[in-house]
């Protein structure tokens, strides 16, 4: 019997290539990539590169109406079914290679068996020569007042229920840029702030290209800035970004998303 991928039978809060984000956020089968990664990122990505191959169109004969509007829910729930399309297609996968799958909660009795809890509440041990803990890493967010209550993650933007608006990015890394380059070519006003340099380990060269087009399609950049606390206004839902620059100068701006992309942390804490 082989058992794959042990999120689920070490983690005591989530199930087999399951995941969990802050925001409440849950997958299947695929991890990362197919859930809240690679897969969404492309698809969010084409839907940004449609519009504005529709604004370029009436150049080429379209006759394309002056008006152009995005339905958010409408792009949502078709990379939801996609992605749920492709968590089918793993667990098949899995199936036709005689892979046992368990979605279930459970410990560690000794280095050699597991104790798994089924959601019906019956227990039984698995048991095995070698465990493979493989859990990935979830999203990293700032210790500042607020962050934890109001921010949302990269791994929640692509089933994110309402419609972002608009939107502040904190982080300068690869994921807060994709990220910020989709909302802004999906039309929100969108705001990268940046602790230092963006794309940091990158060529500076390439990483000074694209944040320079990034701001000429209209991406805004607060640059050298830390956010120091984050407050929400319950009666307009705004979120208050408190910020400070290298001069120790505040700053503060109203949101209606954060989203925080500073980087991941491996998950062990959550393994017994």
């Amino acid at each position: 019997m082989y058992i794959v991928r042990f999120y689920s039978i070490f983690c005591n809060r989530v199930g087999i290539y399951s995941a969990y984000t802050r925001a409440g956020t849950t997958w299947g089968l695929g991890g990362t990539c197919v859930n809240v990664g690679c897969i969404p990122k492309k698809l969010y990505h084409q839907a940004a590169s449609l519009g504005k191959a529709m604004e370029h169109a009436k150049r080429y004969g379209w006759n394309v109406n002056e008006n152009i509007t995005h339905d958010w829910d409408i792009l949502r729930s078709a990379v939801i079914d996609y992605i749920k399309s492709l968590n089918w297609g793993h667990r098949v996968q899995l199936k036709q290679k005689d892979v046992d799958y368990y979605n279930v909660k459970g410990s560690f009795i000794n280095p050699h068996e597991i104790k798994i809890t089924h959601k019906s509440g019956k227990t039984e041990c698995l048991s095995a020569e070698n465990f493979v803990i493989a859990v990935g890493g979830r999203p990293k967010y700032p210790e500042i007042p607020g962050a934890i209550e109001y921010c949302i993650s990269s791994d929640d933007i692509f089933s994110f229920e309402k419609p972002p608006g608009k939107t502040l990015v904190i982080g300068g890394s690869y994921v807060a840029l994709e990220c910020a380059g989709f909302l802004n070519g999906l039309g929100f006003d969108t705001t990268v702030m940046v602790r230092s340099i963006c794309l940091r380990g990158f060529d500076q060269q390439m990483a000074t290209l694209i944040r320079d087009h990034m701001k000429n399609e209209g991406v805004k950049f607060v640059n050298e800035s830390v956010p120091l606390k984050i407050e929400k206004n319950e009666k307009t839902g705004l979120l208050y970004v408190t910020w400070k620059d290298t001069t120790n100068h505040k700053l503060k701006d109203s949101f209606e998303t954060v989203l925080v992309a500073i980087g991941k942390a491996r998950t062990y804490s959550c393994c017994n």
